[in-house]
């Protein structure tokens, strides 16, 4: 049997055991910083691909807020057109409630004059707020784009009302939202979408009766925007006795075109008489996609003589209307100027039916904006979640299990202190010492 003996030389054991412990202090060193910062990936080196995971989900998170911090800045926005949109829907359901009033039949021609001033200030009230901005001077209401004061008018040059800026509504985005709405569609008529006309009537005496019913768009698609005038002549007593007969034709004013007459046979001294004016109704007469109901009748006097209603010559025109405001000034002039039940009557009628019109219009608009702010919420609790998504990313890659840490200091410490004491036992040992 044979040994085998091994020298150590003193100075390579004591070198040996240096390299040891700076090797033991340096991995406590950076179990103490990783406890430290609580990251178990302090810098590149100790993860690469860690830290480039971490650092994607840092850069989408910061992303995020930017473009939450940019959604903030158009939930305002639209959240001041809604605001904007609820006080014009405010001020002309006022609006409408004088023109109700103005209707009363033993009001006086001074009364109704009254009426029409407090709707004419209302309506300057309704200009102001649809030009309304936001804090950054942006109309609120300038749809795809607009001048600072989108609305305009009426002017001597163009009395009816314009919208100085481009119709459409800007679209959403994922992340984000319109900061203006279409102001356009919610104040502005399109004849082909709404087909909202006015009629107004010429002068009639008192003791006459001749109103229209207001104006409906049977089919938008075939309205053309055109200027109507409706005349009646050949008005007298029919073939039947106690009843009377017109004839009326329709002009189209815009081409300077006129119907066929029309004949209405036979109409009843007593009744009230309903002509109903439409396309369908009369395949002869222009008056493409509109329909409305001419009331009138002879009116048997004390004396047994008739007052035919309609008369020679008595005409209603039809205009376009091309905004809310328009027929609001429209319900202003001719309240104002009504000389007579019948004028009031008429005004009445066609501005209510025009302002319900209008209203619908600000109602849909305003929908759409209470539906913007709802899609704002929805895309905020999106990115919430996406944030906290990225956030367990990061987490994941970088993040120091706090438990497994500490165990791992504990041990690399206890290690570290066991090659203290051992080192400083084995370096008291050398052969000089026991040598006598």
């Amino acid at each position: 049997m044979s040994s085998s003996f091994y020298r150590v030389s003193t100075a390579n054991m004591y070198d040996a055991t240096l390299r040891n412990l700076s090797a033991r202090q340096k991995s406590l060193v950076d179990l103490q910083e990783n406890l430290t910062a609580g990251k178990r990936v302090v810098r590149p080196s100790d993860d690469p691909v860690a830290a480039a995971q971490a650092e994607r989900a840092l850069t989408r998170i910061s992303r995020i807020q930017t473009e939450q911090r940019a959604l903030d800045v158009q939930r305002n926005a639209i959240a001041q057109a809604e605001s904007t949109l609820g006080d014009a829907v405010g001020l002309v359901q006022e609006i409408r409630q004088l023109v109700v009033a103005a209707g009363g039949g033993a009001l006086k021609p001074e009364d109704r004059k009254t009426y029409a001033n407090q709707i004419q200030s209302l309506r300057e009230q309704l200009t102001q707020v649809i030009n309304r901005k936001d804090t950054n001077g942006v109309p609120l209401l300038g749809a795809l784009g607009s001048a600072l004061e989108p609305f305009t008018g009426p002017l001597l040059s163009n009395p009816d009302y314009l919208f100085a800026g481009l119709p459409g509504q800007a679209a959403s985005g994922g992340t984000s939202i319109p900061t203006t709405v279409d102001g356009h569609a919610a104040l502005m008529f399109d004849p082909q979408r709404d087909g909202v006309y006015y009629a107004s009537l010429g002068a009639l005496p008192s003791g006459r009766t001749l109103t229209t019913s207001g104006i409906t768009p049977v089919d938008p698609s075939q309205v053309t925007g055109h200027k109507y005038a409706i005349v009646f002549s050949a008005v007298g007593p029919g073939a039947t006795p106690g009843t009377s007969t017109a004839t009326y034709t329709i002009q189209d004013l815009t081409l300077g075109t006129a119907s066929a007459p029309v004949v209405i046979p036979d109409f009843p001294n007593d009744k009230p008489l309903s002509i109903e004016i439409s396309a369908a109704a009369n395949p002869a007469v222009h008056l493409p996609g509109l329909s409305f109901t001419i009331n009138a009748g002879a009116i048997k006097q004390a004396d047994g003589s008739l007052v035919y209603s309609p008369a020679n010559g008595d005409s209603i025109t039809l205009q376009p209307s091309p905004s809310l405001m328009s027929s609001i000034d429209s319900a202003i002039r001719d309240i104002g100027g009504a000389a007579n039940n019948n004028a009031a009557a008429q005004a009445v009628g066609q501005a209510l039916a025009n302002i319900d019109a209008g209203m619908e219009r600000l109602h849909n608009m305003r929908g759409y904006a209470g539906e913007l702010l709802n899609r704002a919420d929805r895309i905020t609790g999106d990115q919430d979640k996406r944030s906290i998504q990225l956030e367990a990313d990061r987490s994941r890659a970088e993040d120091l299990d706090m438990v497994q840490g500490i165990s791992d200091f504990q041990n690399a410490s206890v290690g570290y202190e066991a090659a203290l004491k051992s080192y400083a036992q084995v370096q008291r040992l050398s052969l000089f010492n026991f040598i006598s």
